[in-house]
């Protein structure tokens, strides 16, 4: 039985698991498996996966068909034999400590553990106007984040152990489309009584970021639909924002109001076309103003 399992959702990964399958022969712990979960094989990554058996503790799962993120995490995770459950995306790349950090942190206290990424852009306009300074913010938000509340960072690179994760039971696979599969996990996570800690101390890369404008709304307005989804099952458990009167927040209001997925992806196009040409603080308030009415419309059409 091995010390610490690592579960890996993958769709289309292929060309990205080298580089983690690399960063797993490097660990200095090597008392591990992972789980790579393929959900629908549309690149043949099942034999990517494969050839890297004969060298190393790697296994599939794969789906016939697509089934989404959190029906291939509690695939991976109901089928983990470790007593350390980690959860990696197929983009990253771990620091050769990555797992012996995950494990012990666990053996100090009975915890989850959230690890934040550093985001690798290419160079793009969305990155040089927005991408990589809201990396640097969202990782400084998350250390500053409450104890009560780090469980709204919930990811991509976290872990808790086994018994906790049965605790809490599977993710809830009703959440199919982008975004708050994993935070509502973490927030069950939290109603067990479960300490979280945002983790110092990792480094790992994270080299498939959001890298347009376009990407980045669309995913916002799907977010804001999942948190929706959230709040209807859970309850107004987040504090609720505030919008005084401002002249941004009614830019965001009637920017909002016109939001529909179609017209979303229109403006995200737009922007990625001209946003370089902007000066940056501009650029950067455009992107945003984009992301925030994007979530918002996405929040009031699930309502509906």
């Amino acid at each position: 039985m091995p010390l610490a399992s690592i579960v890996v959702p993958s769709r289309g990964g292929a060309g990205r698991l080298p580089r983690l399958f690399e960063s797993l022969r490097q660990q200095t712990e090597q008392d591990v498996e992972m789980i790579v979960v393929i959900d629908g094989d549309t690149d043949d990554s099942e034999s990517a996966v494969r050839r890297l058996a004969e060298e190393a503790p790697v296994r599939s799962i794969v789906f016939p068909e697509n089934r989404g993120r959190a029906a291939a995490l509690n695939a991976g995770f109901f089928d983990a034999k470790g007593d350390v459950l980690i959860r990696a995306d197929d983009d990253l790349e771990l620091e050769p400590d990555f797992v012996e950090h995950h494990v012990r942190l666990h053996d100090e206290a009975p915890r989850g553990v959230i690890a934040m990424c550093r985001d690798v852009f290419p160079r793009t306009p969305y990155a040089t106007a927005y991408g990589v300074e809201a990396d640097v913010a969202i990782r400084s938000a998350a250390f500053d984040t409450p104890p009560e509340r780090t469980w709204e960072w919930w990811s991509g690179n976290v872990s808790s152990t086994r018994d906790d994760f049965h605790a809490v039971g599977g993710y809830d696979e009703s959440f199919r489309a982008y975004g708050w599969e994993d935070v509502e996990w973490g927030y069950r996570l939290h109603r067990l009584g479960r300490e979280i800690l945002i983790a110092p101390g990792f480094t790992t890369l994270h080299h498939g970021p959001v890298t347009s404008a376009a990407e980045r709304l669309e995913r916002a307005f799907a977010s804001g639909a999942a948190y929706a989804k959230f709040i209807e099952k859970h309850g107004p458990v987040l504090p609720q924002a505030e919008h005084p009167t401002s002249l941004w927040n009614t830019l965001v209001a009637v920017t909002a109001r016109a939001a529909t997925p179609r017209t979303v992806r229109t403006a995200g196009h737009l922007i990625d076309r001209h946003v370089e040409r902007l000066p940056h603080a501009v650029g950067h308030k455009v992107v945003a103003l984009g992301i925030q009415a994007s979530s918002r419309a996405g929040r009031r059409r699930s309502g509906r």
